[in-house]
C-alpha cells in the first residue's frame, strides 16, 4: 500500500438518491476515504453507521429522496452526517427489546456512536453521529506518540534544505547516544508505518535496498 506524508483530512460530501442499491457504493467510498485518512480502526462502525443513516431516509422520507452524505472530524471524532430535505420525519430511538420495527436502527447507532443527534435547519435535516478515533489531535495521526513524532519528522524530509546542528561534542560516548535515537527514530517511523496499513517489512526492505544501491554507486566513484 502507498502512504502519504502529512494526511489532510478535509471534509467531504458525497450526494445520492436514497436507494437500497446505493448503500453498498456509499460503503465502499467511505472505505476508500477512511482507509486514505489513516481511520483504518473506525471503517467497519463507520459503514454500519451510514448504512442505518441511509436506511433511515428510505424508510422514513422515501425511496428516490435525494440525500448528501458528509464526512468530517470532528475534534477527534469522525463525523458521519446524512442530510434529506424533509423536516418532519424525525429519527426516534426505542428500546431493542420492544417489538417496535422501527427505531431499531437509531438504537444501534446510538450503542456503538460516542454521539449522535439530529439538526433541522431551514430546507433540510441533518442526522448525525460521531464515532471515537485513536487521533491524540484532529490533524494528529492514530498510533500515538511514535506515531506523531515520526509524522514531524517526516514532514522535514518535504523541505528542499534541512539545516542540521553541529554535534555538541564527539566521541564513543556520544556516537552511541546518536545511535540509540536512530534506532528509536526507525521504530518511531515502523510504528507511522502501520498506523497507515503499511506492510513494514516491505517498507524495510525497499530502504535496505535504496541504502545498498547508493553504497554500491558511492564506492564505484571513489575508485
Amino acid at each position: 500500500m502507498t502512504c502519504t506524508v502529512g494526511v489532510t483530512r478535509k471534509p467531504w460530501s458525497l450526494p445520492f438518491v436514497a436507494e437500497a442499491q446505493e448503500v453498498a457504493s456509499l460503503r465502499r467510498v467511505m472505505r476508500l476515504h477512511l482507509g486514505l485518512w489513516g481511520l483504518h480502526g473506525v471503517i467497519d462502525d463507520a459503514q454500519l453507521c451510514l448504512s442505518e443513516l441511509v436506511s433511515n431516509v428510505i424508510r422514513h422520507v422515501g425511496v428516490g429522496t435525494p440525500a448528501t452524505l458528509v464526512v468530517s472530524i470532528s475534534g477527534t471524532r469522525l463525523r458521519v452526517e446524512v442530510h434529506d430535505p424533509d423536516t418532519r420525519a424525525l429519527p426516534t430511538l426505542v428500546d431493542a427489546e420492544t417489538n417496535s420495527e422501527t427505531g431499531r436502527g437509531m438504537a444501534l447507532i446510538d450503542a456503538i456512536t460516542d454521539r449522535w443527534g439530529v439538526q433541522l435547519q431551514a430546507e433540510k435535516k441533518v442526522t448525525w453521529c460521531e464515532l471515537a478515533t485513536e487521533l491524540p489531535a484532529a490533524d494528529g495521526h492514530c498510533g500515538g506518540l511514535r506515531v506523531t513524532r515520526a509524522e514531524a519528522l517526516l514532514s522535514v524530509y518535504g523541505h528542499e534544505r534541512v539545516l542540521l546542528p553541529k554535534p555538541a561534542r564527539s566521541g564513543a560516548l556520544s556516537v552511541a547516544v546518536a545511535e540509540e535515537a536512530a534506532i528509536d527514530m526507525i521504530a518511531d517511523v515502523l510504528h507511522w508505518l502501520r498506523a497507515h496499513g503499511c506492510d513494514a517489512d516491505e517498507a524495510l526492505d525497499r530502504a535496505q535496498t535504496h541504502y545498498e544501491a547508493e553504497i554500491s554507486e558511492a564506492d564505484g566513484s571513489e575508485k
